[in-house]
């Protein structure tokens, strides 16, 4: 059946009826708008769009995939900042033509992945569209410490990673070539796996600067290099390059170094700390803050793209 068959209201009782709200849930969907506890007293938020053609293709990805990567783009967001999600607010813009179950699986992923971090989906909006859209608003607790800014780094601290790069690229490479193998590379790209909890625990190590991976790690943390008036120098032989990914690459024509230094939809987790910090897993230093500007790699500026521009 159809949206339009099914109706808005009918619509939206089959999505509620697939989702969970998190503890932080006072009030869920059913009424003009939820209410979410917020014992910090502040409230951390971010808003991401994922647009049909733009950033996920329905015959590369299932339903409860887009949801899985539209939460995860959301939720990383706010770990990144050192806080804890607490909720999704999902606002669904579709074909009226849209099967009903595309819609109940879309759900179903978006709560899978809220899940993972205790939070939920409280509530949003639905609208007739002819260009399948997902926008997703996320909210998230500091739990009485500062946010985790990307003005913050010094020249010499440490720059280390939480989580894979390069891989949810590789699998796009891969599906864009008409291939659906190597798996692994390619489920990376469908659902990436995110390090939420490395988010908070940088804050309480002492980051002093915090970026999600979404469009590349030069492009990422060039901001993080622009808002602190610093520069970054990465080390290419900090990066291991998987033996699947290795594989594709070289079936690709590609280098995998682009990848994994420019590639994004991974959603790990980037951070400044003094050098004095011990750093424990799964965070793992791949370069330093240095006096100057902009990212070099082996100080080497990258000869093409840093990363990802959703207007080119």
């Amino acid at each position: 059946m159809s949206v339009a068959g099914v109706g808005e209201f009918g619509l939206i009782d089959r999505v509620t009826a697939r989702l969970t709200y998190g503890s932080a849930c006072l009030l869920g969907p059913g009424d003009d708008a939820a209410v979410v506890a917020a014992p910090d007293r502040r409230v951390v938020a971010s808003t991401d769009v994922l647009v049909e053609g733009r950033h996920f293709r329905r015959d590369w990805s299932s339903a409860k995939d887009v949801g899985h990567r539209a939460a995860a783009a959301n939720l990383a967001d706010i770990a990144a900042m050192g806080a804890t999600p607490t909720a999704l607010l999902v606002a669904l813009c579709m074909p009226t033509d849209l099967d009903t179950g595309w819609a109940e699986e879309l759900a179903e992923g978006l709560a899978a992945e809220a899940a993972l971090v205790g939070a939920g989906v409280v509530g949003g909006d639905m609208s007739a569209s002819p260009t399948l859209t997902i926008a997703v608003t996320a909210l998230g607790d500091l739990a009485g410490r500062p946010p985790v800014v990307r003005s913050g780094a010094r020249p010499g601290d440490v720059v280390a990673l939480a989580g894979r790069t390069g891989w949810a690229a590789a699998g796009l490479t891969v599906l864009s070539r008409g291939f659906r193998t190597p798996r692994l590379l390619v489920e990376a790209y469908r659902r990436p796996e995110v390090p939420y909890p490395a988010g908070p625990h940088a804050a309480r190590l002492g980051a002093t600067a915090m970026i999600d991976v979404s469009d590349g790690l030069l492009a990422d943390l060039g901001h993080v290099a622009k808002a602190s008036g610093v520069g970054v120098d990465l080390r290419r032989d900090a990066f291991e390059v998987p033996r699947q990914m290795r594989d594709a690459a070289q079936a690709l024509g590609v280098d995998p170094y682009t990848w994994i230094l420019t590639g994004g939809d991974d959603h790990a987790l980037v951070a400044t700390f003094p050098r004095a910090v011990a750093l424990p897993e799964p965070w793992r230093p791949v370069g330093r803050v240095v006096a100057g500007a902009g990212v070099t790699v082996d100080g080497e500026k990258h000869d093409g793209p840093a990363g990802w521009d959703h207007f080119r």
